[in-house]
């Protein structure tokens, strides 16, 4: 069984690093289908394994020449406060929803609506935002989403990256990994100070974090080598793969 989570995290983590998904996006709904573990496991899994991705792989664009401007620098902040908001929200949204299934339901049908708009996103009109101030609610937005839904926000940055900055899929894609290490980071930080982690089931954390460093090194090669047409081929393919699988997560959740 620890294999499979180990294929989960590399696979998810090199697309997740390859086009900026972040990784979180397919490890949250696979997991959920799954089904060993309940809802704030689930996130912690994620959102550890997201981490470690987004961490070597900025580490490997940075070193390949990769520099963050000023709207990236904003937008980064402020998702590092908008994570910490989203984690609160999840919280709130534990205590609401009892029933572990409903709240997968949910997360699962506000994931697909995302999603159905980050398909468009190069027939979206583009823009080039200067105001500092909306950047910064756009970037807290990000933040918000990608810690709530626990799934790094990868697909969600990439599309408004394109919209309101004109970002190409290939740019978008690598400072989408940026932001989402900021934002996983405000998360986690949060968690371990207010909770802490002895109360989850980690067994398999261990090898998901090695399936994330993996896939984080091999997706930012790929990144650095393939052209922007096929990164945003495999973009579009993953979000609709995606998309199905969370279709199929809320017709369970909702049957039970």
């Amino acid at each position: 069984m620890l294999f499979i989570y180990f294929i989960i995290a590399t696979c998810a983590t090199i697309l997740g690093s390859l086009a900026g998904l972040g990784g979180g996006i397919i490890i949250k709904p696979v997991l959920d289908t799954i089904g060993n573990y309940n809802l704030s496991t689930v996130g912690i899994l994620s959102s550890v394994t997201v981490f470690s991705m987004a961490l070597v792989s900025t580490i490997e664009h940075f070193k390949s020449g990769f520099k963050i401007n000023c709207n990236i620098g904003i937008l980064s902040i402020a998702s590092i406060l908008g994570g910490g908001v989203g984690e609160k929200l999840f919280n709130l949204f534990l205590l609401f929803f009892k029933n572990q299934n409903i709240g997968k339901g949910i997360q699962a049908l506000i994931l697909i609506s995302l999603l159905i708009f980050v398909l468009f996103k190069n027939k979206l009109p583009k823009y080039n935002i200067k105001n500092k101030s909306f950047i910064f609610i756009v970037g807290f937005f990000l933040g918000v989403i990608a810690s709530f839904l626990c799934i790094g926000g990868g697909p969600i940055n990439v599309a408004i990256l394109i919209m309101f900055f004109n970002f190409s899929t290939k740019n978008a894609a690598v400072s989408s990994v940026f932001i989402i290490l900021l934002s996983q980071f405000s998360k986690l930080f949060l968690i371990s100070i207010e909770s802490g982690f002895l109360s989850f089931d980690l067994s398999v954390l261990p090898v998901m974090i090695i399936g994330g460093v993996l896939g984080g090194l091999l997706g930012a090669k790929l990144n650095q080598k393939l052209s922007n047409i096929y990164i945003d081929k495999i973009f579009n393919i993953s979000v609709i793969c995606v998309i199905l699988i969370s279709i199929f997560n809320v017709y369970t959740a909702f049957k039970k």
